[in-house]
Protein backbone atom coordinates (compact mmCIF):
# COMPACT_ATOMS: atom_id res chain seq x y z
CA UNK A 1 0.00 0.00 0.00
CA UNK A 2 3.02 2.38 1.03
CA UNK A 3 4.88 1.46 -1.93
CA UNK A 4 1.21 1.74 -3.98
CA UNK A 5 0.58 5.75 -2.69
CA UNK A 6 4.12 6.49 -3.63
CA UNK A 7 3.93 5.46 -7.03
CA UNK A 8 1.07 7.52 -7.21
CA UNK A 9 2.12 10.42 -5.86
CA UNK A 10 5.15 10.70 -8.46
CA UNK A 11 2.59 9.51 -11.62
CA UNK A 12 2.75 12.64 -13.15
CA UNK A 13 6.69 13.21 -12.92
CA UNK A 14 7.04 9.37 -14.30
CA UNK A 15 4.64 9.97 -16.76
CA UNK A 16 6.43 13.31 -18.01
CA UNK A 17 9.80 11.78 -18.32
CA UNK A 18 8.39 8.70 -19.98
CA UNK A 19 7.00 11.33 -22.81
CA UNK A 20 10.46 12.83 -22.65
CA UNK A 21 12.53 9.68 -23.65
CA UNK A 22 9.50 8.58 -26.40
CA UNK A 23 9.05 11.81 -27.99
CA UNK A 24 12.91 12.35 -28.16
CA UNK A 25 13.49 8.55 -29.91
CA UNK A 26 10.59 9.49 -32.18
CA UNK A 27 11.82 12.81 -32.79
CA UNK A 28 8.35 14.83 -32.39
CA UNK A 29 10.31 17.88 -31.69
CA UNK A 30 13.66 19.02 -32.52
CA UNK A 31 16.59 18.52 -29.59
CA UNK A 32 17.61 22.03 -30.43
CA UNK A 33 14.20 23.27 -28.57
CA UNK A 34 14.48 20.22 -25.85
CA UNK A 35 17.20 17.86 -25.93
CA UNK A 36 17.09 14.20 -25.42
CA UNK A 37 18.06 12.41 -21.90
CA UNK A 38 20.72 11.66 -23.10
CA UNK A 39 22.06 15.00 -23.89
CA UNK A 40 21.10 16.16 -20.71
CA UNK A 41 23.26 12.94 -18.55
CA UNK A 42 26.53 13.57 -20.83
CA UNK A 43 26.30 17.43 -20.45
CA UNK A 44 25.49 16.59 -16.34
CA UNK A 45 28.34 14.00 -16.54
CA UNK A 46 31.06 16.38 -18.25
CA UNK A 47 30.07 19.06 -15.69
CA UNK A 48 30.36 17.11 -12.67
CA UNK A 49 33.74 15.79 -14.14
CA UNK A 50 35.39 19.23 -14.48
CA UNK A 51 33.66 20.15 -10.68
CA UNK A 52 31.57 23.18 -12.45
CA UNK A 53 28.66 21.79 -11.54
CA UNK A 54 29.50 21.60 -8.21
CA UNK A 55 31.02 24.57 -8.29
CA UNK A 56 28.01 26.20 -9.08
CA UNK A 57 25.21 24.34 -6.89
CA UNK A 58 27.96 25.36 -3.74
CA UNK A 59 27.85 28.39 -4.86
CA UNK A 60 24.00 29.47 -5.09
CA UNK A 61 23.57 27.46 -2.32
CA UNK A 62 25.89 29.42 0.10
CA UNK A 63 24.14 32.68 -1.25
CA UNK A 64 20.64 31.36 -0.60
CA UNK A 65 21.23 30.22 2.75
CA UNK A 66 23.33 33.62 3.92
CA UNK A 67 20.23 35.82 2.80
CA UNK A 68 17.52 33.42 4.32
CA UNK A 69 19.64 33.30 7.55
CA UNK A 70 19.88 37.09 7.56
CA UNK A 71 15.94 36.81 6.46
CA UNK A 72 15.03 34.49 9.83
CA UNK A 73 17.00 37.07 12.13
CA UNK A 74 15.30 40.29 11.07
CA UNK A 75 11.81 39.07 9.99
CA UNK A 76 11.32 37.06 13.38
CA UNK A 77 11.74 39.24 16.08
CA UNK A 78 9.95 41.81 13.57
CA UNK A 79 7.03 39.80 13.15
CA UNK A 80 6.79 39.29 17.35
CA UNK A 81 7.59 42.62 17.82
CA UNK A 82 4.34 43.60 15.42
CA UNK A 83 2.35 40.84 16.50
CA UNK A 84 2.43 41.40 20.91
CA UNK A 85 1.88 45.17 19.90
CA UNK A 86 -0.74 45.92 17.28
CA UNK A 87 -0.22 49.74 17.70
CA UNK A 88 3.63 49.50 16.29
CA UNK A 89 2.41 47.17 13.54
CA UNK A 90 -0.33 49.51 12.34
CA UNK A 91 2.26 52.43 11.88
CA UNK A 92 3.96 50.43 9.29
CA UNK A 93 1.45 48.06 7.63
CA UNK A 94 0.70 50.30 4.28
CA UNK A 95 4.87 50.58 4.03
CA UNK A 96 5.03 46.71 4.31
CA UNK A 97 2.45 46.26 1.78
CA UNK A 98 3.51 48.28 -0.34
CA UNK A 99 7.12 46.66 -0.34
CA UNK A 100 5.73 43.19 -0.25
CA UNK A 101 4.18 44.07 -3.59
CA UNK A 102 7.24 45.16 -5.42
CA UNK A 103 8.95 42.37 -6.90
CA UNK A 104 12.67 41.97 -5.47
CA UNK A 105 13.58 41.48 -9.20
CA UNK A 106 12.51 44.80 -10.28
CA UNK A 107 15.15 46.76 -7.85
CA UNK A 108 17.96 44.50 -9.51
CA UNK A 109 18.88 47.58 -12.03
CA UNK A 110 19.03 49.68 -8.03
CA UNK A 111 20.92 47.61 -6.21
CA UNK A 112 23.34 46.85 -9.01
CA UNK A 113 23.92 50.64 -9.39
CA UNK A 114 24.33 51.55 -5.58
CA UNK A 115 26.29 48.01 -4.71
CA UNK A 116 27.79 46.66 -7.67
CA UNK A 117 27.52 43.02 -8.91
CA UNK A 118 28.96 41.75 -6.54
CA UNK A 119 27.58 39.30 -3.58
CA UNK A 120 25.63 42.20 -1.81
CA UNK A 121 22.92 42.86 -4.39
CA UNK A 122 22.44 38.96 -4.97
CA UNK A 123 22.10 38.58 -0.60
CA UNK A 124 19.90 41.62 -0.76
CA UNK A 125 17.76 40.31 -3.37
CA UNK A 126 17.07 37.40 -1.27
CA UNK A 127 16.03 38.83 1.67
CA UNK A 128 13.76 41.04 0.12
CA UNK A 129 12.05 38.09 -1.79
CA UNK A 130 11.99 35.91 1.56
CA UNK A 131 11.38 38.30 4.06
CA UNK A 132 7.65 38.99 4.13
CA UNK A 133 6.68 35.30 4.30
CA UNK A 134 8.37 34.54 7.71
CA UNK A 135 7.35 38.27 8.43
CA UNK A 136 3.32 37.89 8.22
CA UNK A 137 3.09 34.17 9.05
CA UNK A 138 5.12 35.24 12.69
CA UNK A 139 2.75 38.09 13.15
CA UNK A 140 0.05 35.43 12.51
CA UNK A 141 1.30 32.67 14.92
CA UNK A 142 1.60 35.37 17.76
CA UNK A 143 -1.49 37.03 17.36
CA UNK A 144 -3.25 33.66 16.96
CA UNK A 145 -2.60 32.44 19.98
CA UNK A 146 -5.00 30.57 22.03
CA UNK A 147 -6.57 32.37 24.60
CA UNK A 148 -7.26 30.14 26.67
CA UNK A 149 -3.70 28.81 27.03
CA UNK A 150 -3.45 32.26 28.20
CA UNK A 151 -5.33 32.39 30.44
CA UNK A 152 -4.32 28.61 31.86
CA UNK A 153 -1.22 30.46 32.31
CA UNK A 154 -2.14 33.54 34.36
CA UNK A 155 -4.56 30.80 36.53
CA UNK A 156 -0.62 29.63 37.29
CA UNK A 157 0.46 32.84 38.08
CA UNK A 158 3.60 32.89 35.33
CA UNK A 159 5.08 36.29 34.48
CA UNK A 160 4.46 38.21 30.89
CA UNK A 161 8.00 36.88 29.97
CA UNK A 162 7.38 33.66 30.82
CA UNK A 163 4.00 33.23 29.25
CA UNK A 164 5.24 35.01 26.18
CA UNK A 165 8.66 32.00 26.66
CA UNK A 166 6.28 29.10 27.34
CA UNK A 167 3.38 29.61 25.43
CA UNK A 168 3.10 32.30 22.73
CA UNK A 169 6.44 31.15 20.77
CA UNK A 170 5.71 27.48 20.70
CA UNK A 171 2.36 28.22 19.72
CA UNK A 172 3.75 30.79 16.83
CA UNK A 173 6.44 28.35 16.00
CA UNK A 174 4.48 26.14 13.54
CA UNK A 175 3.22 29.16 11.55
CA UNK A 176 6.80 30.65 11.73
CA UNK A 177 8.39 26.95 10.06
CA UNK A 178 5.27 27.84 7.84
CA UNK A 179 6.51 30.89 6.73
CA UNK A 180 10.18 30.00 6.27
CA UNK A 181 9.17 27.22 4.09
CA UNK A 182 7.93 29.02 1.66
CA UNK A 183 10.72 32.01 1.85
CA UNK A 184 13.31 29.17 1.32
CA UNK A 185 10.87 28.59 -2.16
CA UNK A 186 11.41 32.50 -2.80
CA UNK A 187 15.15 32.64 -2.00
CA UNK A 188 15.67 30.13 -4.90
CA UNK A 189 13.45 31.93 -7.05
CA UNK A 190 15.27 35.49 -6.60
CA UNK A 191 18.73 34.43 -6.29
CA UNK A 192 18.56 32.51 -9.64
CA UNK A 193 16.95 35.64 -11.16
CA UNK A 194 19.61 37.73 -9.86
CA UNK A 195 22.73 35.53 -11.12
CA UNK A 196 21.03 35.60 -14.82
CA UNK A 197 21.29 38.82 -14.68
CA UNK A 198 24.56 39.65 -12.57
CA UNK A 199 27.06 37.11 -11.92
CA UNK A 200 29.97 35.54 -13.43
CA UNK A 201 28.66 31.96 -10.92
CA UNK A 202 26.51 29.66 -10.19
CA UNK A 203 23.62 28.05 -11.36
CA UNK A 204 21.45 31.30 -12.78
CA UNK A 205 24.54 31.77 -14.56
CA UNK A 206 25.09 28.44 -15.72
CA UNK A 207 21.28 28.41 -17.00
CA UNK A 208 22.37 31.81 -18.92
CA UNK A 209 25.40 30.76 -20.06
CA UNK A 210 24.11 27.69 -21.56
CA UNK A 211 21.92 29.68 -23.23
CA UNK A 212 24.16 32.29 -24.94
CA UNK A 213 26.43 29.14 -25.63
CA UNK A 214 22.72 27.25 -27.38
CA UNK A 215 23.33 24.85 -25.48
CA UNK A 216 19.99 23.38 -23.94
CA UNK A 217 21.38 20.47 -22.77
CA UNK A 218 23.48 22.57 -20.28
CA UNK A 219 20.03 24.91 -19.43
CA UNK A 220 17.97 21.57 -18.46
CA UNK A 221 20.80 20.58 -15.99
CA UNK A 222 20.60 23.63 -14.28
CA UNK A 223 16.89 23.64 -13.79
CA UNK A 224 16.81 20.06 -12.64
CA UNK A 225 19.39 20.70 -10.64
CA UNK A 226 17.13 23.94 -8.98
CA UNK A 227 14.23 21.90 -8.87
CA UNK A 228 16.14 19.05 -6.87
CA UNK A 229 17.22 21.84 -4.43
CA UNK A 230 14.25 23.56 -3.98
CA UNK A 231 12.23 20.33 -3.26
CA UNK A 232 15.15 19.14 -1.18
CA UNK A 233 14.66 22.47 1.07
CA UNK A 234 10.71 22.04 0.79
CA UNK A 235 10.57 18.59 2.21
CA UNK A 236 13.23 19.28 4.77
CA UNK A 237 10.93 21.87 6.30
CA UNK A 238 7.63 20.06 5.30
CA UNK A 239 8.97 17.52 8.28
CA UNK A 240 9.92 20.07 11.00
CA UNK A 241 6.35 22.13 10.06
CA UNK A 242 4.59 18.61 10.32
CA UNK A 243 6.66 17.84 13.58
CA UNK A 244 5.85 21.56 15.36
CA UNK A 245 2.27 21.19 14.30
CA UNK A 246 1.89 17.57 15.62
CA UNK A 247 3.24 19.32 19.32
CA UNK A 248 0.51 22.89 18.80
CA UNK A 249 -1.95 20.31 18.38
CA UNK A 250 -1.27 18.14 21.39
CA UNK A 251 -1.08 21.28 23.34
CA UNK A 252 -4.55 22.92 22.37
CA UNK A 253 -5.99 19.75 23.14
CA UNK A 254 -4.35 19.88 26.85
CA UNK A 255 -5.25 23.77 27.10
CA UNK A 256 -8.84 22.72 26.54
Amino acid sequence: MVMAYKFKKHLVIILIFIIWIIGSTLKWWNSYILPTPKEVILSAYILIKSGDLIKHISISTLRVFEGFFITICLAIPIGILFGVNKNIYDYFKNLLGFLRHTPPLSLVPLLILWFGIGEKSKIIIIILASFFPVLLNTINGVESCSKKLIEVGQTFNLSKLNIFKKIIIPWALPDILVGMRLAIGYSWRAIIGAEMIAASSGLGYLILDGEQLSRSSIVIVGILCIGVLGCLSDWLFGILTNKFNYTKEVNNHEGL
